[in-house]
């Protein structure tokens, strides 16, 4: 039965990252025509109603959804992963999805860099010396000496750290904290902040475009959704190298339909970054 439910915890994973790798696409054409600020708030006031639907639907309702010890820290998570939303939308217009990614799959090893200082957890030398091969695969992708660096290929590092941030944050208050509650918050406090940027910003949007953003709340709300079911069903360990599928969809996205080209450095650094995050994930397995 636990292996019939690790099956399907892979396949919701890689439901999961398809839709998502969706989103971003949808996140692309729209931030091509309009504010990314604008396109974050309206997106997120859809996820907020999904996340005070699903917490309203649970036993004690909202008001059990809402409890919690560390308000100011779920508020600054919330806060938190708005910000690396906008930072990665933009991104994907400065860079492409294929790059904007590749750089993107370097976070597992940020987070397990930062998991000694902020958890407490010890990282042994195995896991540093992954670490520090996967920048090294960051390195090859932006080619500081290759005559094609640019200043916008810093800006999926920064989203990759500040998403790196909050997973650390999300794994400190579920500690004290049901994984509903920081559910809610997220939502609820990125909704809010969006809302404050986002409304400076407010410009008409043609039918079509808003044929697209209701496909991208749509994608948006279905894929984290899919994504708390993955997690029901099967352990995070067995399922989360499959994340790394994002990478391949959006890719694929990305060339298919923006016209973006593959460089041969951004695909070799890609697979090291990969390579060092699978064995990272493996590591933390074992040590558990």
């Amino acid at each position: 039965m636990a292996e019939q439910n690790t099956k399907f915890g892979i396949w919701l994973m890689v439901l999961t990252t398809f839709v998502f790798a969706l989103q971003d696409g949808i996140s692309r054409h729209l931030s091509d025509s309009y504010n990314v600020y604008m396109v974050v708030m309206i997106r997120y006031w859809f996820f907020a109603a999904f996340v005070m639907a699903i917490a309203g639907r649970q036993a004690g309702g909202l008001k059990a959804a809402a409890a919690t010890t560390q308000p100011w820290l779920q508020i600054f998570r919330g806060v938190l992963l708005v910000a690396e939303i906008w930072v990665m939308i933009t991104a994907f217009v400065l860079l492409g999805l294929t790059e904007s990614h590749a750089v993107f799959t370097a976070y597992p090893l940020l987070v397990a860099a930062l998991s000694g200082p902020i958890l407490g957890e010890k990282v042994g030398w195995r896991r540093w010396s992954a670490i520090g091969v996967g920048f090294i695969g960051v390195v090859i992708i932006l080619q500081p000496s290759g005559g094609v660096f640019s200043p916008h290929a810093a800006v999926p590092l920064v989203a990759a750290l500040m998403f790196a941030l909050y997973g650390l944050l999300t794994r400190y208050v579920a500690r004290r904290d049901t994984a509903a509650t920081s559910f809610f918050w997220t939502g609820v406090s990125g909704a809010v902040t969006a809302t404050l940027v986002g409304a400076w910003f407010w410009e008409p949007m043609s039918a079509p475009d808003w044929g697209w953003m209701a496909l991208l709340c749509i994608t948006g709300a279905s894929g984290h959704y899919t994504l708390i079911k993955c997690y029901e069903v099967a352990e995070a360990s067995a399922v989360q190298p499959f994340a790394y599928l994002q990478l391949v969809f959006a890719s694929a996205l990305g060339m298919t339909v923006f016209n973006e080209t593959l460089r041969p450095n951004v695909a070799m650094g890609a697979v090291i970054i990969v390579a060092a995050g699978l064995f990272t994930l493996w590591r933390e397995r074992v040590k558990r």
